[in-house]
């Protein structure tokens, strides 16, 4: 125990009555100081008669040690300063600036809570501490018990005053950090409405997970009540290529924004709910018509979208009124400068139509498809005119065989013979074949052929048509030098004939070798003129060249009539 922790020794007195110190007893008191019946003894003094006791606490102890103890509590350390122990004061105050600097400044989660139960367990230990010496020992001063208590009491309020300001402070940096954790989830919104929305959708998440969890952990805090205005701009900011009417692009953050109510709750979105209805459909709508006749059903997508989804709204009800006006402004444009194109655009049309429901489209079906018949015949001619004969040749081919009752199929077969006449002899497609054969007197050709294998011959003139000639089973290839001797004249074989009854006029053939010809050259292209009066003929024959290549015999411009004196047959053919 310190020195001053007891009071006095035996045979001393004390004053209780306040916070001054112990007084002597005045030196003529009896019982104390030396025996003034006889002279001083300078030996050693006698041992006591007992050992020396503690005396009882003074008066007002424990008043005193009440104020040491309250002083003590504040974490101030001023019990121990009164006493007079600055030792233990300034570990006090140690402790109560470790506090502080944990404490300062005030973060959203507050002191660790092992920290505060080590600085309170601090305190009381202080408090009883200085209780217990105030308890043993007197207080310094002019001070008096009830001013220290008083004082105690007063100085509680600086701790208790700091804790409340401190809970406030607190609090105060968690509505600044949840205000931050929600300006960050809107600076991501800001940020990806610039961007397309399938490659910010994340962020979008990100972002709606912070309003979520703001408004579930949080829900009386300033950030929370701000939670549905910063949704609302969560919703525009989606939704902002409806706004900009990319109707396409809207569809996909519009369809997700849809799906909110159901992950986030409606009491939360409130009227926002259901705001994407409309907009989706109208982007469904809007999307779709931008599509219509494009390649593989343009639009049937966004529109079966939209029957489906929203089929009493007002867009599902625009649906058939815009194919239908759609498919009669191509069908419109079949007659105009580019029929091929407007034949396609129909196409795409009943491709369009055949995915959707009939009763939602009734009758445009059979619309896009009579503009497609009218298109074909159209773009066929079209291409002939154009000089793309190989085209024209399969568009109007195709058309005849596709239209078998139609009554232009039979011109669409001429069209494509004059074609394909015309892919190997421009001359045959310098203007359409008549519909129509002219009158007047028509003169023979005689087609012979001294071939080993069939012929097509083709022709376009004033009449157009095909004709078609058997093998020659005893026919052989002649040579290049005896061919054109030779061919069609050997007495006593038959050659397999056609004969043909032709206005005059100047026509193109294409002889066209079928099997057993060369697969290397076996169309042959010429022109001859047809003059009133003449019987005209015509050989087809094969010749072998060298080993250097192959030699074609030719077929004169103008064939010779028949009854002039002896003749040479008239030579067309492909060679091997």
């Amino acid at each position: 125990m310190e020195s001053g922790d007891r009071y006095g020794s035996a045979g001393q007195g004390a004053d209780g009555g306040g916070f001054g110190g112990a007084v002597p007893p005045p030196s003529g008191a009896p019982g104390f100081g030396p025996s003034l019946s006889g002279p001083p003894s300078f030996g050693a003094p006698p041992p006591p008669s007992a050992p020396p006791t503690v005396g009882p606490p003074p008066p007002g102890a424990g008043l005193r040690a009440v104020g040491a103890g309250l002083l003590n509590l504040t974490g101030l350390g001023l019990g121990y300063a009164l006493l007079g122990r600055w030792g233990r004061a300034v570990g006090c105050w140690i402790a109560t600036g470790v506090l502080l600097f944990v404490a300062l400044p005030a973060d959203p989660d507050g002191v660790p809570a092992r920290v505060l139960v080590v600085y309170l367990f601090l305190l009381v230990l202080a408090a009883a501490d200085g209780a217990r010496i105030a308890l043993r020992s007197a207080l310094g001063g002019s001070w008096r018990p009830v001013v220290a208590v008083g004082l105690g009491v007063v100085l509680l309020a600086v701790p208790v005053g700091g804790t409340v300001a401190y809970g406030g402070a607190r609090d105060e940096a968690r509505e600044e950090m949840l205000l931050d954790r929600l300006e960050r989830g809107n600076r991501k919104v800001a940020a990806a409405a610039t961007q397309p929305f399938g490659t910010v959708k994340g962020e979008y998440e990100a972002a709606l997970g912070t309003y979520r969890a703001l408004d579930r952990d949080h829900p009386d805090s300033r950030a929370a009540k701000l939670v549905p205005d910063r949704l609302k701009d969560f919703y525009d900011a989606v939704s902002s290529p409806y706004t900009g009417k990319q109707h396409c692009d809207a569809v996909e953050p519009l369809t997700y924004l849809r799906t909110l109510p159901g992950s986030v709750g409606e009491e939360l979105l409130g009227d926002l709910a259901g705001w994407p209805d409309t907009p989706l459909a109208e982007s469904l709508y809007g999307c779709g018509v931008s599509r219509l006749g494009g390649v593989a059903a343009g639009g049937s997508a966004e529109f079966a979208e939209l029957l489906r989804t929203f089929p009493g709204s007002a867009s599902a009800r625009q649906v058939a009124p815009a194919i239908g006006g759609r498919i009669d402004g191509r069908v419109t444009e079949v007659k105009g400068g580019d029929p091929c194109a407007a034949t396609e655009a129909l196409r795409g049309l009943r491709s369009t139509v055949a995915a959707l429901p009939a009763e939602s489209v009734p009758g445009l079906s059979a619309k896009a498809g009579k503009g497609i018949q009218d298109g074909v015949y159209a773009c066929g001619v079209d291409q002939f005119k154009e000089k793309e004969f190989g085209e024209a040749r399969t568009t109007l081919a195709g058309f005849a065989r596709s239209y078998k009752g139609d009554g232009r199929a039979a011109q669409a077969r001429k069209i494509a013979i004059a074609a394909e006449i015309a892919d190997d002899r421009a001359a045959a497609g310098k203007r359409l074949p008549p519909s129509d054969p002219p009158g007047g007197p028509r003169m023979e050709l005689v087609i012979s052929n001294d071939a080993p294998n069939a012929v097509e011959v083709l022709y376009t003139g004033p009449v157009t048509g095909t004709v078609s000639l058997k093998p020659c089973g005893d026919c052989e290839r002649y040579s290049a030098s005896a061919g054109p001797a030779l061919a069609c004249k050997a007495s006593g074989r038959s050659y397999p004939k056609a004969r043909l009854q032709l206005p005059a006029g100047e026509y193109h053939f294409l002889y066209k070798h079928g099997t057993g010809a060369s697969s290397r050259v076996d169309s042959y292209a010429a022109g001859s003129k047809v003059q009133p009066g003449y019987t005209y003929t015509s050989c087809t024959y094969v010749v072998e060249r060298g080993p250097l290549g192959l030699d074609l015999p030719l077929l004169p411009d103008y064939v010779e009539p028949a009854s002039a004196p002896p003749l040479s047959p008239s030579r067309a053919g492909s060679s091997r």
